[in-house]
C-alpha cells in the first residue's frame, strides 16, 4: 500500500508566560492508504496535537510532516487550506451541523463548498447515505435527529467528497454506548467497503478496538510496541 502520511521526529513546544511546555516529542508515525489507526492516549499526551499538525492546523516547532507526497512545512497557508479542502474530511467529539439545515442540506453542503472536485456524485452521495443508515432522515433538522444519527450525518458530510484522509477527533465522546458502537461500525464500513483511510484519536482503549492498528501516546511519545 501507498504511504499517505509520514510524520518524522516531530516536535511542537508551546511558550505558556516564561515556560516552554513540549506537546510532542520526537514523534515518528507511517500511516498507509487504505488503513484505519486508532491514536490512543490520556487527555494531555498530545494526541490532538498531532491530529491538528497532520491537517495543518498546527505548526510545528520542528519536523517533517508529509501529507499524500506534500510536505507541509514547504507549503503557504493557502496551499494547507487547499490540501484540508481537497484530502481531508473532518469528524469532531461535537457535530458541528448547521441546525438550520436538514440531514441532506448538512451533507449536500460540503460537496458544494468543495466544488465536488474529488468527482462526488448524487450516486456518491447516495452510496454513503445508505451506508450510513441516513436515507429515512434526510429531511430532519439536527435538532430532530439523535446524537448517534447527528454524527452520522457529520460523518457522511466528511467524507461525501471522498478525501484521502479522515479524521476524527474523538468521534463518540459524546455517545452514549449503542450509538458509540453504531458510529464505530459506520467508520469500519466506510474504511472496508470504501477503503477510506482513518485516522481516529480516542482515550478510551475499547473505542480504539474497533481499528486496525492501535498507536499508543503518552506525555509526547508514541510508544512502541
Amino acid at each position: 500500500m501507498n504511504e499517505l502520511i509520514r510524520v518524522e521526529n516531530l516536535h511542537k513546544v508551546y511558550r505558556v508566560g516564561k515556560v516552554d511546555v513540549p506537546a510532542l516529542r520526537g514523534v515518528n508515525l507511517s500511516i498507509a492508504e487504505g488503513e484505519f489507526v486508532s491514536l490512543v492516549g490520556p487527555s494531555g499526551c498530545g494526541k490532538s496535537t498531532l491530529l491538528h499538525v497532520i491537517a495543518g492546523l498546527t505548526t510545528p516547532t520542528t519536523g517533517t510532516v508529509v501529507v499524500d507526497g506534500a510536505e507541509l512545512s514547504r507549503m503557504n497557508e493557502a496551499e494547507r487550506t487547499e490540501l484540508r479542502r481537497s484530502k481531508i474530511g473532518f469528524v469532531f467529539q461535537r457535530f458541528n451541523l448547521l441546525p438550520n439545515l436538514n440531514a441532506f442540506g448538512n451533507i449536500a453542503l460540503a460537496g458544494h463548498i468543495a466544488g465536488n472536485r474529488n468527482g462526488a456524485s448524487r450516486a456518491g452521495m447516495d452510496a454513503i447515505i445508505q451506508l450510513l443508515g441516513l436515507q429515512d432522515r434526510l429531511r430532519h433538522r439536527p435538532y430532530e435527529l439523535s446524537g448517534g444519527e447527528q454524527q452520522r450525518v457529520a460523518i457522511a458530510r466528511a467524507v461525501v467528497n471522498r478525501p484521502k484522509l479522515l479524521l476524527a477527533d474523538e468521534p463518540t465522546g459524546a455517545l452514549d454506548t449503542e450509538n458509540s458502537e453504531l458510529v464505530l461500525n459506520m467508520l469500519q464500513e466506510l474504511n472496508h467497503k470504501f477503503g477510506q483511510t482513518i485516522l481516529m484519536i480516542t482515550h478510551n482503549p475499547e473505542v480504539a478496538t474497533f481499528s486496525d492498528h492501535i498507536v499508543n501516546m503518552r506525555d509526547g511519545h508514541i510508544l512502541e510496541g
